[in-house]
């Protein structure tokens, strides 16, 4: 059973470090609820540009512990989600959200607590009424993003990891951990990165 939790604890830059430096969600987000990380599978939403039809329907089928991916072929600054959306999501269980668009209603996402992440925050509305897809693989910021996936998400951004990695990325991020704490107890004590990397040899000859 995945440890979504310690996955979660790792964060985005120790997880995509350990997978080989891939897997980055390279877009501007910003993230809702300060301080919030999560880490989970990922449930996606294809929505008809401008329109979040896609987003209640993910909603609806999402369990607890998902993570929703919510994207368009056209992503725009067009409000996929706001509060009664963010409310629904919460009751159903799901841990975060990322939004390849907008949301809107800042103050009161922030208060539900529920972690979203977003490219824009924007007053305007979605439409509704168009059928997108759901649970297929999309790509976002360049992170091909399958239903399913690990996507993981802190102050840093966010990131997707096959799920067929995490076993194998998970010990290794956990090493990595366990490695720069040792290190951040010896740069406390006042040891050099520029020595203890070898650095030095190598701007100084």
């Amino acid at each position: 059973m995945t440890d979504y939790a310690a996955l979660a604890g790792l964060g985005v830059a120790t997880i995509h470090e350990a997978a080989g430096r891939t897997g980055i969600i390279d877009v501007p987000l910003t993230q809702v609820v300060a301080g919030s990380r999560v880490a989970g599978p990922a449930r996606i939403a294809l929505c008809a540009p401008g329109d979040n039809t896609m987003v209640h329907a993910v909603v609806a089928h999402a369990s607890s512990g998902d993570v929703l991916v919510l994207t368009s072929a056209e992503p725009a600054p067009v409000a996929l989600v706001g509060e009664l959306l963010a409310t629904q999501a919460q009751v159903q269980g799901v841990v975060g959200i990322v939004v390849d668009g907008a949301v809107r209603d800042l103050d009161e996402l922030a208060a539900i607590g529920l972690p979203i992440w977003t490219r824009f925050v924007r007053a305007q509305g979605a439409t509704k009424g168009v059928a997108g897809k759901l649970d297929v693989p999309v790509v976002v910021g360049g992170a091909e993003i399958r239903p399913g996936d690990l996507v993981v998400m802190d102050c840093d951004g966010a990131m997707a990891l096959p799920s067929e990695r995490v076993d194998e990325v998970l010990p290794l991020a956990l090493e990595r951990a366990e490695h720069e704490r040792a290190m951040r107890e010896r740069y406390a004590s006042g040891e050099l990165s520029y020595d203890l990397q070898g650095l030095r040899e190598i701007v100084d000859g």
